[in-house]
């Protein structure tokens, strides 16, 4: 089956891979992810037969990240990589925006460096991007290490309604519910080709020429919003964005950034802007302010599960939202 596909990618792409006419640009943007990085580079590397350049942005790693791949990828054995090294953290849009200004291909594929790209993912997406043109955004299917489905590959658009469910409780109490858990698309295991309203940037295929014409990654952003941004965007100059599970790919996820309550201050960061940005007027003040109390009604509701419970991880909860809460300086205005 393996075997098939590599000729099948062959045939369907005509060049060596890491030609000079590559066919997409990857972008990979790596911050204290060394071994992770590495895993992820050498899975595309074995995986990936259609015409391809990787370009590489270290975001001022402390780990040796740069040092590392730049040793295990010499530029005179594998010249179609490139590794840019970055004198600051300029985060997961300001990374990909500079990475691809030196991007050659007709297509840029964002992909994260805790990823392990599996046989036939790329040329796959590929393949699927030249059937479905008019989707103009492209993404696939995510599986944790162990096999389980990993539903972060895509999401519905943030609404008044999500926003609701998800800071009143309603979405953790019924996940699998299309009615009080929709932004997740539950009960669909990401095992069929459908329309999406946003493709993450773990995964996600973008025509060059169309991603210069929305000038990348909106710099407001950091981390977290910016490609639901983005999305949106997309679809207002026409874009259908679609996934199909022929692009499959392992995400383990969050590996750079082990703070829980920073990855929870940015997220709620980037949903106050999205709200702000993208939501109808009147539903704005609404939104933000259920997303500013969204950190305090869970800290306090873990408050009163301590009083009936000694659970490890209700404490758990617990100081995670206070510690959020104790932030809301930082987050609470968006960026």
């Amino acid at each position: 089956m393996a075997e098939d596909r590599m000729r099948e990618g062959t045939a369907n792409f005509g060049r060596a891979r890491g030609s000079a006419d590559p066919v997409v640009s990857v972008l990979v943007i790596s911050y204290n992810t060394r071994d992770m990085t590495l895993e992820c580079l050498r899975s595309l590397e074995a995986t990936t037969r259609a015409p391809h350049e990787v370009i590489v942005l270290d975001n001022a790693s402390s780990d040796g990240s740069a040092d590392v791949i730049a040793a295990a990828f010499p530029s005179g054995e594998y010249p179609h990589i490139r590794l840019i090294r970055s004198e600051k953290n300029l985060g997961f849009a300001g990374g990909n925006n500079a990475a691809a200004l030196h991007a050659s291909g007709r297509y840029i594929l964002l992909l994260n460096p805790d990823t392990v790209v599996l046989e036939g993912a790329v040329d796959n997406l590929l393949t699927f991007a030249r059937k479905a043109p008019h989707a103009k955004i492209w993404g696939g299917r995510t599986l944790f290490p162990d096999g389980r489905l990993n539903p972060s590959s895509c999401w519905q658009r943030m609404t008044l309604w999500n926003v609701f469910c998800r800071t009143s409780g309603l979405a953790s109490l019924f996940p699998n519910s299309r009615l009080f858990n929709p932004e997740s698309y539950p009960g669909w295991d990401r095992d069929s080709v459908r329309a999406v309203d946003l493709v993450t940037g773990c995964l996600l295929l973008i025509e060059r020429d169309f991603w210069n014409e929305l000038d990348g990654f909106d710099l407001d952003y950091f981390m977290y919003g910016e490609e639901a941004d983005l999305c949106m965007r997309a679809q207002k100059a026409g874009a259908d964005p679609h996934i199909t599970p022929e692009a499959t790919i392992v995400h383990y996820g969050e590996a750079s950034m082990p703070e829980r309550s920073e990855k929870m201050s940015l997220l709620l960061k980037g949903k106050i802007e999205l709200a702000k940005r993208h939501f109808p007027s009147w539903q704005r003040p609404l939104g933000v302010g259920l997303l500013r109390l969204w950190p305090l009604s869970r800290m306090m509701t873990c408050r009163i599960g301590r009083l009936v419970s000694k659970s490890p991880k209700i404490d758990k909860a617990y100081d995670l939202w206070s510690a959020v809460w104790t932030r809301r300086a930082y987050w609470r205005d968006g960026y």
